[in-house]
């Protein structure tokens, strides 16, 4: 049976990485008093909820309940597995990995869809320079490719054949079930496996480890649907990656353009643009805004000048808002987009649509004009009503009154006027934002009373006694044979707190008690957010046998009691009934 790694091994790759400093490239974190503070990586937020502990090395989200160790950290910002997660580590403090054939299935999985990629880049990249890519070939020369440009990106043909790439795989080794769940292969009603991508020209996927996760295939007509893209597997999750950050991520500038299309930024690249990138056929997501922001202070939006592209480009405007970059958007005049534009004009005339860019600010005002004419009364009202809503969003108070001074003169106000119609909208926002936050908190605490972690009719108060006497028995192992006999793993209403309680019992008296560490390799990543909430510093314990004796038979009071009906509490009496509850 596969070996995992010990507890001795664990604690040296945690000991030499700080958590701290391991963490402050991707956040920028400010201290809080004892902790450290910083907006999350893993979801899109204003307002920092993502606090780091250096007394015990963790970390914890209050927005999206993420949380863990330095090992944790690492395996979901770079998307590994735990034991990639721990070579990198290891690596980086100069510890040699141990020779345990370390395997919890799913890395196998994970370590064979990405051999089964890397062998599918290579057979494509062949058929494109074989009698079989010959059309992929021409239609990429006609694009305006380079040979030289094909190779870097690794460009390849899917045959128009059924089962060519399957044959060639299984030659390899490789079975139907791992090129499934690479999403190399259909299965068919009948059970028969096919290609997925066949008479496409194929787009390699690359993520920061050069690693093939994934492809985009494109027909070579007009035929539907244009793009095809691999669907989500072990190792790629459209929504998290960027396609060619690989190549850009170290522009010295902190500068990356965005692009929305394979073509587009292989010809940006081709003509001198090294640091564009593109999403991954889908609109911008807060993950990919954050990836973004690890590797640009600055990010150009240059979207298709298309309806389309412009209502991307608001979208993403507010994505990025959300991190920490200055967005610019590029007026894509003289094409449709940027690969057309280049190719009719040239490189130095994208350099001055991109010296030429638009602030965010600039571009949503330009976009509430477009179309009106100002002379006319009803136009003007119109631009004016549209720019209130924009000028309402800025935070900065001095950038708010230069633009409110600007559109004031442009549309002929008073400024004064402009001014308190700005100041009512964001009393408004103010109002609806902190409704939406409490309809949030509602809305996701009563789903977490639905999940796994506890069952239908579980009271809030037997919740927080089950959480209380775990983060006591966490935090003072010492009290474990004080009420093993009073309590099982069974009496806790969530399965998880049971087994979190059965790890911590066995774990009692021995070398390592149980701690935060001890769940990395053992449990997910949700759960492991629900274990970083119970071992929180923070959490104030009496720290007694008294306190844990209380919890216990709050637990065993409640175990029959009906759930309180949340639907007729205000919202105080709400907000207090769940604010320690996580």
């Amino acid at each position: 049976m596969a070996m995992r790694f010990s507890e001795d091994f664990l604690r040296q790759v945690r000991d030499k990485n700080d958590i701290e400093s391991t963490i402050a490239p991707y956040v920028r974190l400010r201290r809080s008093g004892r902790l450290l503070q910083g907006l999350c990586p893993f979801h899109g937020e204003k307002t920092p909820s993502f606090f780091v502990y250096t007394e015990s090395q963790s970390y914890h989200c209050f927005g999206c309940g993420t949380g863990g160790d330095v090992i944790t950290f690492i395996k979901n910002i770079q998307n590994l597995s735990f034991y990639d997660a721990v070579k990198l580590l290891a690596d980086r403090a100069g510890l040699r990995m141990p020779d345990n054939n370390y395997d919890d299935g799913m890395d196998k999985l994970r370590r064979r869809v990405l051999s089964a990629n890397r062998e599918a880049a290579r057979f494509y990249f062949e058929c494109l320079k074989n009698e079989k890519g010959k059309e992929g070939l021409e239609y990429l020369y006609a694009r305006g490719l380079s040979p030289a440009t094909v190779g870097r990106f690794g460009l390849g043909f899917a045959p128009n054949e059924w089962t060519s790439l399957k044959t060639h795989l299984n030659a390899k080794g490789f079975r139907d079930d791992e090129l499934l769940q690479a999403d190399l292969v259909k299965k068919s009603q009948r059970g028969t496996y096919y290609d997925t991508f066949r008479n496409r020209v194929m787009f390699p996927i690359i993520d920061l480890n050069g690693d093939v996760i994934g492809f985009g295939g494109r027909v070579m007509d007009d035929s539907k649907p244009k793009y095809y893209n691999t669907k989500d597997t072990v190792v790629y999750k459209k929504g998290s990656k960027i396609f060619a950050l690989n190549f850009a991520k170290n522009n010295s500038e902190k500068k990356l353009i965005l692009c929305e299309g394979y073509m587009d930024v292989i010809s940006m690249h081709q003509y001198g643009f090294v640091n564009t990138v593109a999403g991954l056929g889908t609109a911008l997501t807060d993950s990919q805004a954050n990836l973004l922001s690890r590797y640009a202070e600055e990010i150009y939006l240059c979207y298709d000048a298309d309806g389309a592209g412009q209502t991307a480009a608001n979208r993403a405007i507010g994505i990025l808002s959300r991190v920490n970059v200055k967005i610019r958007v590029i007026h894509l005049a003289g094409g449709k987009d940027p690969d057309e534009i280049l190719k009719k004009n040239g490189p130095d005339y994208m350099r001055r649509l991109l010296s030429d860019a638009l602030n965010d600010t600039e571009f949503r005002l330009s976009e509430a004009k477009s179309g009106l004419d100002l002379s006319v009364n009803n136009d003007r009202l119109n631009y004016v009503n549209a720019a209130v809503k924009v000028l309402a969003s800025l935070p900065n108070p001095v950038e708010r009154e230069v633009y409110i001074s600007a559109v004031a003169s442009e549309a002929g106000v008073g400024k004064e006027s402009l001014t308190q119609q700005v100041e009512h909208e964001r009393r408004r926002n103010r109002r609806k934002d902190e409704k939406a936050q409490l309809d949030r908190i509602i809305r996701e605490t009563t789903e977490k009373q639905r999940t796994a972690f506890y069952p239908d009719g579980v009271t809030p108060g037997r919740k927080k006694a089950e959480e209380l006497l775990l983060s006591s028995l966490f935090r003072n192992p010492d009290f474990c044979r004080q009420i093993e006999d009073m309590v099982r793993s069974e009496d806790f209403a969530s399965a998880l707190n049971g087994r979190i309680f059965s790890e911590i019992m066995e774990r009692s008296g021995t070398e390592y008690p149980a701690d935060l560490h001890t769940f990395a390799q053992f449990f997910s990543d949700e759960e492991m957010g629900h274990v970083s909430a119970l071992t929180n510093p923070g959490i104030v314990l009496a720290n007694t046998p008294e306190e844990c004796l209380s919890c216990i038979r709050k637990m065993k009071e409640d175990a029959g009691a009906e759930p309180a009906d949340v639907g007729k509490l205000n919202d105080a009496d709400y907000m207090e009934a769940f604010r320690n509850i996580k």
